[in-house]
């Protein structure tokens, strides 16, 4: 077992003071890297030490590998906890973190390249016994390949980037006539996005409930969950608000599916934190979709039901430690969290500046994950999202109220921000009771 005394946090923005935080709190030391045009970032002297290691464009920091190998030798790191998004999934930093002796704070290289192409995962997961949506075993040839499969599993089909996310690379198909341009065209978006044209194809389950399962697994064999998450209100599959747990599922459908995920966890012999996510039909049945080899933003309600730091239990397990069991958790309540992005309500087009006014809310049971404040200029060079508001309640209807009550008071000047569309979501009949799904926003 080794301890891990100093921490390299490969990341920015929130998540980054996210993770200081807890290193910190566990008398662990943090580093802290940052971009030229986060420079002036508050958070940056919470952090033991900060090195700059580029310019204002990702693929100059954050997505620099040798910068960031460079801070990690020169602040004498041991371990890199990566967050989420930029290097937090790339296969090759786990192997350079590997070589150079460095800790990765995630799993196994091995693991990760199994998981990252979501064909291969999909027949990973077969074997384990998990159910999963009809379709491709493994990756479309051509075209005719595509036709044949579709003509088999019934249209109307979606095709998929095997190296995807975030909708890039997604096409649904409702007939033979459009699946060849279909094909061409995922094709051709999932090549430029992803370096990776690779396309499979599935079965397109019509107004489905996007349910994840947070898991934890141990160097010793052990695997737990954390209980499930309902993401399913997304715009262009982009999530904007999440919850834990899914009142839509059925106890007994509950119990299956955290049983199925913890299995799948133990199957593939995967190691520390993991999101296994399923796509939920009309009748309760559940297929897995893909895996998240990562922590996820929406880490946060796991967090606020179980009261678990997510983050401290994946170094912890980097270190070797074993986990707590599955009759340890307690899950108690109910979370929501709504991404607080900066932009426009109605538009949802982007909204970079200086923000003039910065007034979070307060009180019992409300959590604000953010590294912005009044005078912080947001960059247009990264993600629009600025925060996240999470809030406890004793069930779901008074998170929903106590949420309402947050953004009333939350306050942002100078740019625009997504908070108007979350209160009135809030107010909305259809997500108040439950009567809605992934292609509800559209």
């Amino acid at each position: 077992m080794k301890e891990i005394k100093r921490i390299l946090v490969a990341n920015r923005g929130e998540i980054a003071l996210r993770a200081i935080r807890t290193i910190k709190e566990m008398g662990k030391e943090a580093i802290a890297v940052y971009s030229t045009a986060d420079k002036d970032a508050e958070y940056l002297k919470f952090a033991d030490l900060a090195i700059c290691i580029g310019g204002a464009k990702s693929n100059e920091s954050y997505l620099n590998i040798p910068s960031i190998m460079a801070a990690a030798d020169i602040s004498a790191c041991d371990a890199v906890f990566p967050g989420y998004g930029f290097l937090s999934e790339n296969q090759n930093f786990v192997e350079i973190c590997k070589y150079h002796g460095i800790t990765f704070i995630g799993p196994s290289v091995e693991l990760m390249v199994t998981m990252s192409d979501k064909s291969k995962a999909k027949e990973v997961m077969k074997k384990a016994g998990v159910p999963v949506v009809p379709g491709s075993e493994g990756a479309i040839r051509d075209v005719e390949d595509a036709k044949k499969i579709a003509s088999e599993i019934g249209y109307p089909v979606i095709v998929k980037a095997s190296a995807g996310g975030g909708g890039r690379g997604m096409r649904i198909v409702e007939s033979e006539e459009a699946l060849e341009n279909a094909v061409l065209s995922a094709g051709n978006e999932a090549l430029s996005a992803f370096g990776d044209g690779t396309l499979y194809m599935e079965k397109f389950i019509r107004n489905p409930r996007h349910i994840e399962v947070q898991v934890l697994a141990d160097s010793h064999g052990n695997a737990i969950h954390l209980g499930e998450r309902d993401c399913s209100l997304q715009r262009r599959h982009q999530k904007l608000i999440e919850e834990s747990p899914a009142t839509i599922l059925k106890e007994e459908t509950r119990a299956n599916l955290l049983k199925t995920a913890v299995k799948a966890t133990k199957a593939i012999g995967y190691e520390n934190a993991g999101t296994f996510e399923f796509l939920l039909d009309d009748e309760q049945n559940f297929y897995f979709m893909e895996m998240n080899t990562r922590l996820q933003v929406e880490h946060t309600v796991s967090e606020m039901v179980s009261g678990i730091d997510i983050i401290e239990w994946m170094i912890k397990i980097a270190e070797g430690k074993k986990l707590f069991s599955q009759s340890d958790v307690r899950l108690n309540g109910h979370s929501i969290e709504c991404r607080i992005t900066a932009e426009d309500p109605q538009k949802f087009i982007p909204s970079p500046g200086k923000i003039t006014k910065w007034i979070a809310p307060g009180g019992r049971n409300i959590r604000i994950d953010s590294h912005v404040y009044c005078n912080y200029t947001v960059s247009p060079h990264y993600d629009s999202m600025i925060g996240k508001l999470i809030v406890w309640g004793e069930d779901r209807s008074r998170a929903i109220s106590k949420m309402k009550t947050a953004l009333q008071e939350f306050k942002v000047g100078g740019i625009k921000t997504i908070i108007p569309f979350h209160y009135d979501m809030m107010n909305n009949p259809d997500f108040i009771e439950n009567r809605y799904d992934t292609n509800y926003l559209g």
